[in-house]
């Protein structure tokens, strides 16, 4: 938005303020000031000078020779011009001086004759493009006065980057009711009293078929219009903010729109057929109109016309049509001043790519409230400037004419948020400097009314936010934040991920990411029934790719298709955990069950990285990922039911994706918190996966709930241990970790470790039975232990397993 300081005061006065000043001011409101440029800068060195004496040139019949007085002294130019005469007042650029389009005045001979300066016409100093003689001044000017001075040129443009919000600030008015908050002047209304218009008998007739597009539409008509240029003033002014002049009927719209924000646009009302206003959208068949630019436009089904009785004739907010343009001939003119939805007219100013001073102000929003005041200071302009009547009414229909908004302010929410002190009074003061109506509810409480033109004020806070700048910025004093010494919890949950992440990197593993969104072929590939409650997924209503068309119920998959990946870049030994959300969908219509579990997988080696140096190749097998499991839950140290340090592995309720022979659930007592085993063959093969997979998965969120034995410091063991073995037959049916946590459970005295060494089938050992070797360690904090007291509790221990397993001594063992 560009202005000019003269333009400005004819709002606010601004006496005593440079432009750098008020722009600075302008700035710290929220303004920012892109550029401060002096008007007509390049014109400074020229003077006013006198012409004393004209003479003819000796050897040119179309040249004079004049004597002019610059003031200082009189001297010689030689001219050409046909309207140079004694007494004549007029500019001089002399020698050294730069004219505004390039020339460079020299003292120089023409015919013969000594030339010591210019004399200029108002197209050689940039001012119209008069070129049919020399510029006159007032024959009462002083010889010797810069130009800028005796024309009244000395002006400043400011240029404001607007925000989108701020489409109030569009005009020179917004501005100078900015500045009116730090001046003291009172802003100046844009008209005296505004007409009312009533529509009665005024011949024509204006129709709004789309209210919520076009809320507000008022006309006016205005006859024995006289087309021509407009004033040097309005030129001036019109040029200086970067638009072109064209006719004073057209300047008068471009300078109402200037002055208060307001686009108009006038018709050539002989050309509107059946003397009627329709604002609608096209209809069927309706599908192009001639702009005034001579281009033929696209209409969208979707955009707003301004519409005669047969035909459209202009694009509403954005520009008007070629076949109702003001021409030369044209006397009289309906001009329009009107309001339009801004989202409609955003999306035909992109659609057309027609850019305009208009739809720029509508696509923010404009004042509905001020379209009436607009056309009044309109017509009050063509009046003056082109001899026309106006019609005594007009018409003004305003279909979307709402009730103003009021909000609360509380002065203690204004001083808590700012920290600092401001009375009632004051923050009232403020904000009425803005035109903002204020009405005192209590001490503490005022209601605010919210102008029209503040389309960016909604709620208490948006008060308080112009209360902060109107104080000014660098007014709230700096005060430093009260921070708190004690640093704030950290989530549980990504704590225990932090942790398995490191247990499980140390374990030889690598972290994979995989999208959520997952193909719904995983679920039949993973051996799923209809009735699985994973079967129950979350839909993706727009998927990236039909792979990734719902949100993952499992892990497991995420992770075999990364095996495939690596086996197909010849990377067969691998060791990948994820850690993620899946999701279960309990009812269709809401929010699905997010859960955060744990899924490992490995495959082919055992010890690749070690192989053939240290260890025989060998593959991995149900032991290493039951071993892997183990040690990341000892790792943990999340203990079981009663305090139980080991977890059951039982072969109960095993996953549809496991292979039956090799598989088992990890249970703490009753309550199943995950799974482990071999891939089965067939979820293998939907894979495409040539070699066996092992896995294993966790909830996280049921190993949080548990307990975890806290760190603790123990001194070395002073004393020996003493170490026993146990050799028992047991049926198959009894898993070897039962034995474990029976003696555990005995709570001996002595008791410090026991562990599984080996498990055997075969000859001699009768079907259906296993051996089991278990080695128990016995120690004391306080004394050696003698063979007697270690018996006691050795042999309590081995009559309870085979007492509760049904067990015997293997043949050939002793206990």
């Amino acid at each position: 938005m560009k202005f000019t300081l003269s333009w400005l005061n004819q709002f606010i006065a601004t006496e005593g303020l440079t432009a750098a000043r008020i722009a600075d001011n302008l700035t710290m409101l929220g303004l920012e000031v892109d550029s401060v440029t002096p008007l007509f800068a390049e014109l400074e060195p020229i003077m006013t000078a006198r012409v004393a004496a004209v003479d003819k040139h000796p050897d040119a019949d179309k040249l004079t020779v004049c004597a002019v007085d610059t003031g200082t002294e009189v001297i010689q130019v030689v001219c050409g011009a046909p309207n140079v005469r004694p007494g004549m007042v007029t500019a001089i650029a002399l020698p050294g001086v730069k004219l505004p389009d390039g020339t460079k005045i020299k003292k120089s001979k023409v015919r013969g004759v000594v030339s010591a300066g210019m004399l200029c016409s108002a197209r050689e100093l940039g001012l119209s493009n008069d070129h049919q003689g020399l510029i006159e001044l007032d024959g009462q000017l002083a010889a010797g006065l810069p130009l800028v001075d005796a024309l009244g040129l000395r002006d400043t443009v400011i240029e404001v980057d607007l925000t989108p919000n701020r489409p109030d600030c569009a005009s020179v008015r917004g501005i100078a009711r900015e500045v009116g908050s730090f001046v003291t002047g009172t802003l100046k209304p844009l008209v005296a009293a505004v007409t009312p218009l009533t529509g009665r008998n005024i011949g024509y007739e204006v129709i709004i078929e789309e209210p919520d597009l076009c809320p507000r539409y008022t006309a006016r008509k205005l006859t024995n219009v006289t087309i021509g240029p407009s004033p040097l003033w309005m030129q001036q002014r019109l040029t200086a903010v970067g638009m072109r002049p064209i006719n004073n009927i057209v300047d008068i719209t471009n300078y109402v729109m200037l002055e208060c924000g307001q686009p108009m646009h006038a018709f050539d009302f002989t050309t509107l057929r059946g003397q009627k206003i329709v604002v609608r959208q096209p209809r069927t068949g309706e599908t192009s109109l001639t702009t005034l630019d001579g281009s033929p436009r696209q209409l969208d089904p979707e955009m707003l016309l301004i519409c005669d009785a047969e035909r459209p004739v202009a694009v509403a907010g954005v520009m008007g049509g070629l076949e109702t343009e003001i021409t030369g001939a044209t006397t009289t003119i309906l001009l329009e001043s009107a309001c339009f939805n801004p989202v409609s007219i955003r999306r035909t100013a992109r659609k057309l790519g027609i850019p305009s001073e208009s739809s720029y102000r509508f696509e923010r929003g404009v004042d509905p409230n001020l379209a009436d005041s607009a056309l009044e200071r309109a017509v009050a302009l063509v009046v003056e400037l082109a001899g026309a009547q106006a019609d005594p009414d007009g018409i003004d229909v305003y279909p979307g004419n709402k009730p103003p908004l009021c909000l609360r302010l509380r002065v203690e929410r204004v001083c808590s948020l700012l920290g600092t002190e401001l009375s009632r009074d004051q923050i009232a003061r403020y904000l009425k400097s803005i035109e903002f109506q204020i009405t005192s509810l209590d001490e503490t409480t005022l209601e605010v009314e919210v102008p029209s033109f503040r389309v960016d004020i909604e709620r208490e806070i948006d008060l308080v936010e112009e209360v902060a700048r109107l104080v000014g910025y660098n007014a709230i004093p700096t005060s430093q934040p009260s921070i708190r010494m004690d640093s704030p919890g950290r989530d549980p949950l990504r704590s225990l991920r932090q942790q398995v992440a490191r247990i499980m990197t140390a374990q030889g593993f690598f972290e994979a990411i995989n999208y959520s969104f997952v193909a719904e072929t995983h679920l039949a590939h993973c051996r799923l029934t209809q009735d699985d409650h994973r079967r129950q997924v979350t839909r993706l209503l727009n998927p990236l790719s039909e792979e990734q068309g719902i949100m993952r119920s499992l892990l497991l998959p995420g992770l075999l298709e990364n095996v495939r990946r690596n086996i197909n870049f010849q990377r067969p030994d691998i060791r990948l955990f994820e850690m993620g959300k899946i999701f279960l969908q309990k009812q269709e219509g809401m929010l699905p069950e997010e859960r955060m579990h744990l899924c490992a997988v490995i495959s082919g080696h055992r010890h690749p990285e070690a192989e053939p140096l240290y260890f025989a190749a060998q593959e991995a097998d149900f032991f290493d990922i039951k071993g892997l499991v183990t040690n990341l839950l000892l790792a943990l140290r999340i203990t079981g039911s009663g305090g139980a340090t080991l977890f059951g592995f039982e072969s109960r309720q095993v996953q549809p994706y496991c292979d039956p022979d090799c598989a088992a659930v990890i249970c703490d007592d009753e309550k199943v918190i995950g799974s482990l085993g071999a891939v089965h063959p067939e979820t293998l093969k939907g894979f495409g996966i040539k070699q066996p997979v092992y896995f294993f998965e966790l909830d996280l969120k049921a190993l949080l709930a548990m307990e975890r034995t806290p760190p603790r410091f123990a001194a070395l063991p002073k004393y020996p241990s003493v170490k026993r073995d146990i050799s028992l037959v047991v049926p198959d049916t009894v898993p070897a970790g039962d034995l474990l946590r029976a003696i555990q459970s005995q709570q001996q005295k002595y008791l410090e470790s026991v562990e599984i060494f080996d498990v055997y089938r075969g000859k001699p050992i009768q079907v259906g039975h296993k051996s089991v070797a278990l080695s128990v360690t016995y120690r004391s904090a306080t004394a050696t232990l003698d063979d007697q007291s270690v018996d006691k509790i050795h042999d309590k221990i081995v009559n309870t397993l085979m007492t509760e397993f049904k067990a015997r001594y293997r043949e050939g063992s002793e206990a």
